[in-house]
């Protein structure tokens, strides 16, 4: 059965030429032009991936995203958010609030394919990742349940916290994480927590799996927004 894809914006004709790429390549498409309109077709429908508008009538993108993370049966839907607004603080913004990317209109459709693509292939990862318990990728290898990790034939002792931030991150492949975002997925409820630590955990992270500092090849510094793992074809 071909993956299911709701597309959310409240311009229908931007909505159309969105469905009418898609379906070209595979996808069966289910559209919506409000936020209330979109979260029935989460649960109902319940389509692979949103590519969701932030300006909507009524309920904000915004906010269907901040709905559809608190929600525990679709908390893992891939979220592609589709604005006009281009300013740094809108993508931060997005990023906060969990989209798995950001697009700016005006955008080429091949590069919206492309993310949509891409989005896909890194949640089928993060799935065979938990169900397997490992993740390889170039040199490095992690073993979730027996909390170990190697790079190449060496063996890496990391911290618990540091484990825990490799895991997070190596979960989810090329999606960028704000500081906030990881202080509170990985540390908690922990206090005196400061985003800095992010920082710190960072580099000593990096000293253990990376073969250049200066170059990483794993754990990447996305600059204005925070980190990710790198992207894997």
């Amino acid at each position: 059965m071909a993956d299911s894809i709701l597309v959310v914006d409240d311009e229908k004709d931007l909505v159309d030429l969105i469905a009418y790429n898609l379906e070209k390549n595979g996808f069966t498409v289910v559209k919506a032009y409000d936020g209330e309109t979109a979260l029935r077709q989460v649960r109902t429908r319940k389509p692979r991936l949103i590519i969701l508008d932030l300006m909507l009538p009524g309920i904000q993108g915004m906010d269907v995203c901040r709905r559809i993370r608190n929600d525990p049966e679709h908390s893992a839907l891939p979220i592609i958010m589709l604005t006009a607004k281009g300013e740094e603080i809108d993508k931060i913004l997005g990023l906060e609030v969990g989209a798995d990317d950001y697009m700016t209109k005006p955008f080429s459709v091949r590069e919206l394919l492309a993310r949509v693509h891409a989005v896909l292939r890194r949640s089928t990862l993060q799935k065979e990742a938990v169900e397997k318990g490992v993740f390889t990728y170039k040199n490095l290898h992690i073993d979730y349940d027996t909390h170990s990790v190697t790079v190449g034939n060496r063996r890496v002792d990391l911290s618990p916290t540091e484990f825990k931030l490799l895991k997070f991150l190596a979960l989810s492949p090329g999606r960028v994480y704000t500081r906030d975002q990881l202080l509170d997925r990985v540390w908690g409820d922990e206090t005196f927590v400061e985003p800095r630590t992010v920082d710190v955990h960072v580099k000593r992270l990096r000293a253990q799996i990376e073969e250049d500092m200066a170059r990483p090849q794993y754990v990447l510094t996305v600059r204005g927004f925070g980190y990710k793992f790198a992207d894997i074809e």
